[in-house]
This record gives C-alpha cells, sequence and structure tokens, in this order.
C-alpha cells in the first residue's frame, strides 16, 4: 500500500548473504567468510597441515591441536576465518585496547571489540579490513574491487 507521499511501503532490502562455511574440528570449529577473505594467506603460511587450499576441503581443523588452530586464525587480519572453541576454552577475545591503522591502500585494518554496520545489520567482530575507497561490492568490507586492488 502506498505511503501518503506516494512511495510504496515496502522497502528494498539487499538479499541475505550465503552464511560462512563451517569445519568441524575435535575441540574447535572453524567458520570461513569466502566474501572477506583478501588471501593474506596467514592461515596456509601458519598452518599448512590444518590450511591447504590445493587440497578438499581445504580447512581441516583436526591437522593440529586446537589451540594451534586458534593461534593461526587470530592472525588472519580480515576476520573471514573464525573459531568457536567446543573443548570448553574460550572463542578469541578482541585486543585490547582496539587497534585502527589505515594502510598505504586505503584499507582500514580494525582489530577489537568492534560492531560493524553492515546493509544485513549490526556484526559483532574481532578482525575487520574495511574498504577505505567505497568501491567495494561487500559494503563495509574491502574487497579488493576498487582503487586499492592495484596494491593487495
Amino acid at each position: 500500500m502506498p505511503s501518503r507521499s506516494g512511495e510504496s511501503a515496502v522497502t528494498s532490502q539487499p538479499p541475505p548473504r550465503p552464511a560462512a562455511k563451517s569445519y568441524d574440528g575435535e575441540g574447535i570449529v572453524v567458520g570461513f567468510d569466502s566474501h572477506r577473505c583478501l588471501h593474506a594467506a596467514e592461515c596456509v603460511r601458519g598452518l599448512p597441515t590444518v590450511f591447504d587450499v590445493g587440497r578438499r576441503p581445504w580447512i581441516q581443523p583436526d591437522g593440529a591441536p586446537a589451540d594451534e588452530v586458534a593461534d593461526v586464525i587470530h592472525r588472519c587480519p580480515s576476520g573471514a576465518l573464525q573459531y568457536h572453541r567446543t573443548d570448553g576454552m574460550p572463542d578469541e577475545v578482541p585486543d585490547v585496547p582496539t587497534h585502527v591503522s589505515l594502510h598505504a591502500d586505503g584499507v582500514l585494518h580494525l582489530r577489537g571489540d568492534l560492531e560493524v554496520a553492515t546493509p544485513y545489520g549490526p556484526r559483532h567482530e574481532t578482525r575487520v579490513m574495511l574498504c577505505g575507497c567505497g568501491a567495494t561490492g561487500n559494503t563495509p568490507y574491502c574487497d579488493h574491487g576498487g582503487p586499492c586492488a592495484g596494491h593487495g
């Protein structure tokens, strides 16, 4: 039904993004959001027994102790990798104080106890890389789709 101004009362909402894939291991569940991965390769360099892009599935959490998997995931700057501990140990603890840095390519790197406003609603985060140029297809996260692509 149209509003008094003549505009439709129905507003256009972006479709929900697919959920991150999850990989269950002994004591830890690893989540991966491919839309946020910027290929920093901290995971494959840090723990190739768990993260191997030449293998399917490429994430095998039981390839190392849960503590080691969690430590490597914490190095992922984009937050594309997340984890949930199922062994009674705590999930990721945000960095204190929160750290924000603007890199030369225009990407904002943030670590801490964050609430990020997205088109799908607010998200609690501990690590993100946000678009500084405004040309991302994954607002507000950087996808190197704009001028920063030449710097990645």
